[in-house]
């Protein structure tokens, strides 16, 4: 499926371009908004905050625009909550809770205490204390005033996934993945009553009554919170129910499923609408404080309902994981393979995106332009599809029998080659989808592939540590280059075809002779793993991008780097220049795509000489 995006001018204050927001040195974009986490309205319902894996954005309920986003916290933002009166924002991360002024942006103190991933956050009925819980299975309580730690809740033997306080802020619910929910009296921390559930989401009614908890199953239960008996079961999702919330009424109750949400009747149990809109599952449903609106949230989109009438209002879009990335051959267009089922086109120049590939199964593992700009392709499970860049879905070839992680065209066009995960590869004729030959001899996955520049041979790159060289015109193994001593995740031939560049998980990246087979130079700077190379279009440049989170520029004829790009949050999986080799694409596990001005990024700083 082809789906065109219009872009509409915003009036006033918000016609910004979110993607110049808040970006490293030598970044002049940013592409996608990140994995979304959690989504919780202001007190007022004018902001909705989004928990996303590159920080937080509040968005105009109204407009459904961007006004602000938030991103000190050195990882991705996992949970989000507004203090009562909407003048804080607390949001949790890996090892860290930040506390931020919502009129002014600022970021008003960080708490640290937690040693791994903050999942959940929620703030006192008065506001004076903050409830966080982590994967590490505590509970802190926090004075939001001075930031000191007051007290921490144990008993859980495994990860905190839900917290919630009653309405009059007299009891805590705390679900962990132990299949216990644990209600606390607040005032003295003294244990109330434990129910048996594996609450993944939980929600109390506005009178305190009753709390509603979704499970591993498909069922939400209702529970007496008084007396800690089971009242009920709703029955109706298929799936299994990732969240939870009751109208500011307490007459609904809202439950989010794999692509649905269901509206059910607080009083009857019934099931009064479903409603459906995701394509993945729906990790958290918040009410407006008014009660008419619904927000709901998945990996990669916010969707504002209208609770009386059903209506999906709004969406807001433009989270989407980024496995891979290509610049067309006139560099005018980017395209992103997503973790989600989509490929997204984006205008190189201005970063917005320009139109999606839908329609087809599993993620989007590689993309790949041929020469001339009008098909991209994509490796995906068991297939390769073909994608007429104007229209949408040519073709779809199938012989793989597990994930194809690589596709490259060889520079005439005329042959793709596809490498896989069962360690096999395969070369296609372009324009007939019919397979040519079948390269086997890899051991393990095969993560990489690149055609020579004249197109006669194929390099691969393998998790057997091997970099394999064939003749693509008889399918032979021409040769094999040993040096690495990990997963080979990256291969590249320089535009001239006389150097074969390979990055490994054993942190380098290695430059061979093309012609002799033989190891030139190699590069060390990277802390982890290097997942992708490639050369500019001039061949003086050299990038590669980690597991360390950084992309980093190499003068390919001296060896010696001369830059460092950091300003993702995860992992550099994929990094490509444009034509003209102004800009750099980095690709990152942060859902997002950076566009690097090259002339503008910092240089490396020299090292001090060690006497």
């Amino acid at each position: 499926m082809f789906i065109p995006v219009s872009m509409r001018s915003v009036p006033g204050s918000f016609a910004q371009d979110y993607t110049q927001w808040d970006l490293p040195e030598g970044a002049k974009a940013r592409l996608g908004k990140g994995k979304i986490s959690e989504i919780t309205y202001s007190p007022d319902g004018v902001l909705l905050a989004v928990a996303s894996s590159i920080g937080i954005w509040l968005y105009d309920v109204e407009t459904s625009q961007e006004v602000a986003l938030l991103t000190e916290h050195t990882k991705g933002a996992l949970s989000v909550s507004f203090s009562p009166d909407g003048q804080t924002l607390a949001s949790g991360s890996w090892q860290e809770v930040c506390l931020w002024d919502v009129e002014t942006g600022v970021l008003k103190s960080t708490l640290t205490g937690h040693t791994r991933g903050v999942l959940s956050v929620s703030f006192s009925v008065d506001g004076s204390t903050l409830v966080t819980g982590s994967w590490d299975g505590m509970v802190c309580l926090w004075d939001t005033e001075t930031g000191v730690l007051k007290s921490t809740f144990t008993g859980h033997t495994e990860e905190v996934e839900s917290m919630s306080f009653s309405p009059d802020g007299s009891t805590f619910a705390i679900g962990s993945e132990d299949g216990m929910v644990c209600l606390w009296d607040t005032g003295t921390g003294v244990l109330k009553s434990t129910l048996t559930e594996h609450a993944i989401s939980m929600s109390f009614s506005p009178d305190g009554s009753t709390l509603a908890t979704g499970s591993g199953g498909p069922t939400v239960h209702l529970w007496d919170v008084a007396t800690g008996r089971l009242k009920t079961t709703l029955i109706g999702h298929t799936s299994w129910i990732d969240s939870v919330s009751f109208s500011p009424d307490g007459q609904m109750l809202a439950s989010g499923s794999w692509q649905e949400v269901c509206l059910w009747d607080v009083e009857t149990g019934r099931l009064e609408s479903i409603l459906i809109g995701h394509t993945a599952g729906v990790g958290s449903v918040s009410f407006s404080p008014d009660g008419q609106m619904l927000a709901s949230r998945s990996w990669q989109e916010v969707c504002l309902w209208d609770v009386e009438t059903d209506e999906l209002k709004s969406t807001l879009t433009g989270h989407t994981r980024v496995n891979s990335i290509s610049f067309s051959p006139d560099g005018q267009t980017l395209a992103s393979g997503s973790g989600h089922d989509t490929i997204c086109l984006w205008d190189a120049g201005t970063g917005r995106l320009k139109s999606l590939f839908a329609g087809y199964s599993g993620s989007a593992l590689s993309v790949s332009f041929n020469p001339d700009g009008s098909t991209l392709a994509s490796g995906s499970w068991q297939k390769v599809y073909l994608w007429d860049v104007g229209i949408g879905l040519k073709s779809t070839l199938t012989g793989h029998t597990n994930n194809v992680l690589s596709v490259s065209f060889s520079p005439d066009g005329q042959t793709l080659a596809s490498g896989c995960a069962e360690g096999m590869v395969c070369l296609w004729d372009a324009g007939t989808g019919k397979l040519k030959t079948t390269l086997t001899g890899h051991t393990d996955v095969v993560w990489s592939v690149s055609f020579s520049v004249d197109g006669s041979t194929l390099a691969t790159g393998s998790r057997d540590g091997m970099v394999r060289l064939w003749d693509v015109g008889t399918g032979k193994l021409k040769t094999t280059l040993t040096g690495h001593t990990d997963s080979v995740d990256s291969v590249s031939f320089s535009p001239d075809g006389t150097i074969l560049a390979s990055g490994s998980r054993d942190d380098m990246v290695l430059l061979w002779d093309a012609g002799t087979g033989r190891l030139k130079s190699t590069l060390a700077g990277h802390t982890a793993g290097v997942l992708s190379v490639s050369f500019s279009v001039d061949g003086a440049t050299l990038a590669s991008g980690s597991f360390d989170g950084t992309a980093r520029l190499w003068d390919v004829e001296t060896g010696v780097l001369k830059s460092t790009l950091a300003g993702h949050k995860s992992t550099v999986n994929s990094v490509s220049f444009s034509v003209d080799g102004a800009t750099l694409a980095t690709g990152s596990v942060d859902d997002t795509v950076l566009l690097w001005d090259l002339a503008s990024v910092p240089p490396e700083p020299p090292r001090l000489a060690v006497k």
